[in-house]
């Protein structure tokens, strides 16, 4: 399988890293560290050096209880980021439900925009379907950051999650967007509880019926730490075996922090010859 995007057509026979740079003063995983531009730009040579094969830029916190942040203020994040990101060579993701960012990043050369919202916000699916060949990652969450672990609740959540990324694959697909330009992403803690994430990991292969890759984050979320007891700081191993568990139930695509050591994971089990099936 290949995962068509502006620059880029990435061959997903072997796993790819998605390294994560937030660029906001108040994500969950690194407090605001990389919040200032040159911060984030060293970040994200560090992580390409580290081996990762995709960057994902966010410059608005989608931790549970996060409040959105302006239009203008997502760009003044962002737009200095991508800039510097695009000329490292490898493919360029934009973490973004807004339209009018969307519509700014392409017009920049952005490779990818991933949203968390599937691009129901309206006018998102307008911007990416007047696009040639920008990638695009649909997600699933139930509510928005702001309320989504309040209550979640599903009769079947692999069910209804497979449900929804279906009808918003149908829904691109509508508009005339080439199904190689898009992946799916089960959306590990957006709107769901422990017990909901484990379950579509165990049953994630259930997935690969939609016929598209899966991309799929777990790095440093809440589950790992209700599982482990660990914080936030010290959750990498746990990270590490979760997207490895991904990657061995058919994720192509893992977005991760700690980059070198799941490079390193993926390292030995290629060199096993274990197959993902």
């Amino acid at each position: 399988m290949f995962w068509q995007t502006t620059r880029f057509r990435i061959d997903l026979r072997r796993p790819q890293v998605m390294g994560i740079v937030n660029v906001t003063p108040d994500s969950f995983s690194d407090g605001g560290r990389l919040a200032g531009t040159m911060a984030a730009i060293r970040h994200c040579e560090q992580l390409l050096a580290q081996g990762a094969d995709i960057l994902d830029i966010g410059g608005e916190s989608t931790r549970p209880g996060a409040a959105p942040v302006s239009l203008d203020e997502e760009l003044a994040r962002v737009l200095p980021v991508l800039d510097a990101a695009l000329t490292l060579g490898c493919p360029v993701s934009i973490d973004t439900s807004k339209p009018a960012v969307m519509r700014a990043v392409l017009a920049r050369g952005a490779d990818i925009v991933n949203d968390i919202n599937a691009l129901q916000t309206p006018g998102a699916l307008d911007a990416l379907a007047r696009h040639s060949s920008c990638g695009i990652c649909l997600m699933h969450m139930r509510g928005d950051p702001r309320t989504m672990q309040r209550w979640p609740q599903y009769d079947d959540v692999l069910r209804e999650v497979g449900e929804f990324l279906e009808e918003r694959l149908r829904a691109c697909l509508a508009r005339g967007v080439e199904i190689e330009r898009i992946v799916l992403d089960p959306g590990i803690g957006f709107g769901k509880s422990v017990a909901h994430n484990l379950d579509l990991l165990r049953r994630q292969r259930e997935l690969l019926s939609l016929g598209r890759p899966l991309l799929v984050g777990w790095s440093r979320k809440s589950t790992l730490g209700a599982i482990t007891g660990r914080d936030i700081s010290q959750r990498q191993a746990a990270s590490v075996a979760a997207a490895l568990a991904a990657v061995q139930s058919g994720a192509c695509i893992v977005r991760v922090h700690d980059v070198a050591a799941t490079i390193d994971a993926l390292k030995v089990w290629a060199a096993a010859g274990l197959a993902r099936g």
